[in-house]
């Protein structure tokens, strides 16, 4: 069966772009849960004409971002529940089979990039950074399933885990120490080989997700959805 050419590989759509940029403000709370927005200002504030706006605003709302409502303004949605816990379900199941298969595969520069992460991420909450610590706590992960030799693994986790990152975001003021500190613990389990201690430690510190979200609704109720929505 003759196949048709292949076209050339086209750069980033501005509809890719505009996502991108729109899903990094929701999951970091520079667009917070109940806010407004509309294609007209969107388009505006990033210069494109509103259809790649339209087209973004679909794609998030599917994966349960916004609420797009005809002919009124759209919502940031609250945090639900439901979807932060579907969510830490499915990444720690994914971590730790990748924190498995990467236990036997860890050479000592391995361990040395892990250590150099986890130094930059005590800079990053000594500089209060937040954005810089979130983004090398995944890093750290990411590092993780690359090691284990699955690191298309982390586009699964990154795509589940959004609405955990939402949590984390507004947790990081009281629990980035914690995080660090178990990504200290995780590093010496994986030194020492121990599989047991490894997965404790992992099943611990994706499980705050839980604790924290608790005790974030008291602070914050506006950003979440009511209990039994």
């Amino acid at each position: 069966m003759p196949l048709a050419p292949l076209s050339p590989i086209q750069p980033a759509s501005t509809t890719d772009m505009v996502f991108d940029r729109l899903h990094d403000a929701v999951v970091s709370l520079d667009l917070p849960p109940g806010s407004k927005i509309s294609e007209a200002e969107i388009a505006r504030s990033l210069d494109v004409s509103r259809q790649p706006v339209r087209d973004a605003f679909f794609r998030l709302s599917k994966l349960g971002f916004l609420t797009v409502r005809p002919q009124r303004a759209t919502l940031v949605t609250r945090i639900s529940e439901a979807a932060v816990l579907r969510a830490a379900f499915i990444r720690t199941a994914l971590e730790l089979a990748c924190l498995n298969a990467a236990l036997p595969r860890l050479t000592a520069a391995d361990l040395d990039n892990l250590a150099a992460d986890i130094a930059a991420q005590d800079h990053a909450i000594a500089a209060g950074d937040r954005p810089g610590f979130h983004a090398l706590d995944d890093r750290f992960h990411r590092r993780i399933c690359e090691i284990a030799g699955h690191g298309y693994a982390w586009d699964l986790i990154r795509e589940q885990k959004a609405h955990m990152d939402r949590v984390r975001f507004l947790s990081l003021t009281i629990g980035s120490a914690d995080a660090l500190d178990d990504h200290r613990h995780l590093l010496r389990a994986m030194r020492a080989k121990n599989r047991d201690s490894a997965e404790t430690v992992m099943k611990q510190h994706l499980g705050r997700v839980k604790s924290a979200m608790d005790r974030l609704r008291g602070d914050h109720p506006a950003y979440f959805e009511e209990s039994g929505t």
